[in-house]
């Protein structure tokens, strides 16, 4: 077999790797260890992998067809898509600056809990023997030289879709120390949960996705660890909260139950696993604990998110909902809940988003069209794509002032707001587009892949309060969770018509309560005793058994006339 080497062209210098003939673009990179992003796993169809390669002789590159295509543009001007590029040669590839990792704009902070301090982890001192002995619920794990008592550590983690988050707690004060994040790696081969559930059913693809996060997340704990000055064998126990999916992948599970009926959840949860078993490099006796999931599609995290915000206690009637690639969703009608998800999918994210991108720098995050196109990015840069926030913004203000009607389809060019935003309405590879800024565009195909996210999330919201005999008015406070939706505005959403009209007022951002819930369960033992019997009692709905979700769903799809509704007020 003939091998050929590809060089990488990165900010950090050049980078090679051999790989043999045939192999795609995609393969060289990840086994030259750089990012190239692929969430749709090589499919073609995200156009994410999106790189300049320059052969060194003709017949180097074969470049395959897939669903997703560049413009004559493009490639003319040496773009091609990363996996659906295969190596015949010799070739050079520069990587694109979305490709390359930069600081994120992940949120850590989420509404917090008071609880009495009381951690699963503790120590005791034998004065009499100069050892301390390290317990778990009262019960000896380990045992160390000296008196170790003022070093107890644990560490809370957010295992999002797209982002992770991991906290490191004082378990002596319950302070927290400091917190780190990064992108979940495993978007990078598969990006929403049914693509990872697919994926980790091969014994290959799950070692995979379980290895990659795991390296990550130890990542993260080195940083934590190198900033504070601690070390890493301090740490004796982590809680991960997030979606089952992930927590399933989290511990090197199958998860191929969560994808066929009766989608049962085969992890065990509540329950210890031991940190060096599913990877995390912590104490050598460290545990890694998972709260109780409400159901295959309603996880951790939210059930972390009812214990952040005390959603069992509120009076009235109270709707959660996190907002993001798994759109899940809790009800509590003094006291009692109801839980449900809808399959949102990637869109909200940026990701087969034509202009979408992560939240680093220079991705716009908001935009208004109230006197011309006005744009914010984040560290005020150069704007150069859209992340999520700023793609529900700029499509909510497009449904907003008439620019895509009620169906999604943009103004034609001789209407009055055709004429008026002329400037701004442009073909793009043949198809209607609205212009944001320089190459950032929202095409058609963006406001669809929109439409069909929100979509599913409003005809969740529709149905769970139908399912109690409510209307959106009757409905006292909307709690929106995760860190991707405290960078939403209710202005957007109800724009948008993901959310009704009657939560206008009610909205309230309550932050990443995945992390600060995962906190909370660190400190108190009692909590976690006290959630796993609130999750027991939780009605779930499954929407895929219910009679009118299609029509439900497809009524969802439109958006409201524009000026339908005053200005909702913005609440944080």
């Amino acid at each position: 077999m003939s091998f050929h080497t590809v060089t990488f062209s990165t900010k950090a210098g050049d980078v090679s790797a051999a790989v043999p003939d045939g192999a795609s673009l995609l393969e060289a990179a990840r086994k030259a260890g750089l990012v190239m992003e692929s969430p749709c796993n090589g499919a073609g169809s995200c156009g994410k992998c999106r790189v300049k390669a320059f052969a060194e002789r003709t017949g180097t590159l074969e470049r395959k067809l897939s669903p997703h295509r560049l413009s004559a543009e493009d490639e003319a001007g040496g773009w091609t898509l990363g996996c659906q590029t295969l190596v015949h040669g010799d070739a050079r590839v520069e990587m694109a600056e979305a490709a390359l990792h930069e600081k994120l704009e992940i949120l850590a902070e989420g509404n917090a809990l008071n609880v009495t301090l009381r951690p699963w982890i503790t120590k005791r001192h034998n004065a009499a023997l100069n050892v301390t002995d390290v317990l778990a619920d009262g019960r000896v794990i380990a045992s160390e030289d000296g008196d170790t008592t003022s070093a107890l550590y644990g560490l809370a983690v957010d295992i999002g879709t797209t982002t992770l988050v991991a906290a490191l707690i004082d378990l002596n004060t319950g302070r927290e120390l400091g917190a780190a994040s990064a992108l979940n790696p495993q978007a990078r081969h598969a990006q929403d949960v049914l693509s990872r559930i697919s994926m980790g059913s091969d014994p290959q693809g799950l070692k995979t996705l379980h290895d990659v996060l795991a390296n990550e997340l130890n990542h993260l704990v080195g940083e934590l660890t190198a900033k504070l000055d601690i070390r890493r064998e301090q740490i004796y126990e982590a809680v991960y909260a997030g979606n089952t999916t992930m927590i399933t992948l989290a511990v090197g599970r199958s998860p191929q139950s969560l994808g066929r009926f009766p989608y049962k959840v085969e992890i065990d949860a509540p329950a210890h696993y031991g940190a060096r078993e599913v990877g995390l490099n912590i104490a050598p006796a460290g545990l890694v604990w998972l709260p109780p999931v409400i159901s295959a599609y309603v996880g951790a995290d939210l059930t972390a998110g009812l214990l952040a915000t005390s959603l069992d206690k509120l009076p009235g009637t109270t709707l959660l909902v996190d907002v993001g690639t798994n759109g899940e969703m809790i009800l509590a009608v003094d006291g009692k809940l109801t839980a449900t998800s809808t399959a949102a999918g990637p869109a909200f994210e940026g990701m087969n988003i034509t202009s979408g991108m992560r939240a680093s720098k220079g991705a716009i995050e908001r935009v208004s069209l109230a006197g011309g196109v006005e744009i914010r990015t984040i560290g005020n840069a150069p704007p150069i794509g859209l992340c999520g926030s700023g793609v529900l913004d700029a499509i909510g203000e497009l449904a907003a002032h008439g620019i895509v009607d009620r169906n999604g389809r943009f103004a034609a060019p001789e209407t009055p707001v055709g004429r008026r935003w002329a400037r701004n309405l442009r073909p793009e590879q043949g198809r209607p587009a609205f212009q944001i800024s320089g190459s950032v565009v929202v095409t058609q195909r963006d406001v669809r892949q929109v439409q069909l996210a929100k979509g599913a999330v409003r005809a969740g919201i529709d149905l769970i309060l139908r399912s109690a005999g409510l209307r959106a008015e009757d409905v006292d406070r909307v709690l929106i969770a995760g860190s991707f939706g405290y960078h939403l505005r209710t202005k957007s959403l109800i724009n948008l018509g993901m959310l009704p009209p009657g939560f206008r007022d009610r909205v309230k951002f309550v932050g990443n309560t995945s992390k600060s819930g995962a906190v909370a369960f660190l400190l108190s033992r009692d909590t976690r005793r006290e959630v796993a019997q609130i999750v027991k009692d939780v009605t779930t709905l499954e929407l895929a058994n219910a009679e009118d979700f299609q029509p439900t769903f497809i009524s969802s799809l439109a958006f409201p006339e524009p000026d339908a509704f005053p200005e909702p007020v913005e609440t944080r």
